[in-house]
């Protein structure tokens, strides 16, 4: 993916944000986009749900899910903040926000970025998945796509990955950037976007002559 990155500076959830993302697959859904069905060589029913509300998206202009939160949402952007907080001093740096991150028809909003190099990805789990992946050490393979994703958008070399439950260990690992991976990854998201373009156009409507 050879296009210029662009950067929004705004912040993540508000009305520039929301139409920064309107129409192309970011990060955070980037493991549906290369989800598989069930059945081998089946759909995923997830993923053509995705494909078929972005394309929603670009005909409408329309969000189709600009959702405000709830109690467990602020709760989430408390501790969220709580372990940025808790990275930030264990490892000594300044963590950065940013908004939103674009480049071609791919996006990514990190938690921050750290450095020249480097960005932040924050998850909180509850006591019982804390624990689990404390005790694997691994970054979970949920959030693989995700965070090379976000690799690729931005074009940094790493990412740290922060699990985060109040009273348990804070979890950080450092993900290096998996080319191999990425490569896959465009791949797929070059014929999902084949897709989504192909559904706009059988479905947006003919203007008048």
């Amino acid at each position: 993916m050879s296009d210029e990155l662009v950067i929004y500076d705004c912040e993540q959830g508000s009305d520039e944000w929301f139409q920064a993302r309107l129409g192309i697959p970011t990060a955070s859904e980037f493991a549906t986009v290369v989800a598989q069905g069930r059945t081998k060589g089946a759909p995923s029913v997830t993923r053509r749900k995705y494909l078929l509300t972005l394309a929603g998206e670009v005909i409408t202009g329309e969000i189709a899910d600009k959702w405000e939160g709830n109690r467990h949402t602020e709760r989430g952007k408390v501790m969220e903040a709580e372990a940025r907080d808790a990275y930030a001093f264990l490892r000594s740096v300044t963590p950065m926000p940013v908004g939103f991150m674009r480049r071609g028809r791919a996006g990514a909003s990190p938690d921050s970025l750290i450095g020249d190099d480097g960005l932040l990805e924050i998850k909180t789990k509850l006591p019982h998945l804390q624990l689990d992946v404390l005790e694997r050490d691994v970054l979970p393979a949920e959030h693989v796509a995700q965070v090379q994703g976000q690799l690729m958008v931005s074009g940094r070399a790493w990412c740290d990955f922060v699990s985060y439950w109040p009273g348990l260990p804070l979890f950080v690992k450092r993900v290096e950037r998996d080319d191999a991976y990425i490569r896959v990854l465009r791949t797929e998201l070059a014929r999902f976007l084949a897709e989504l373009d192909s559904y706009v156009v059988r479905f947006r409507p003919q203007e008048a002559a």
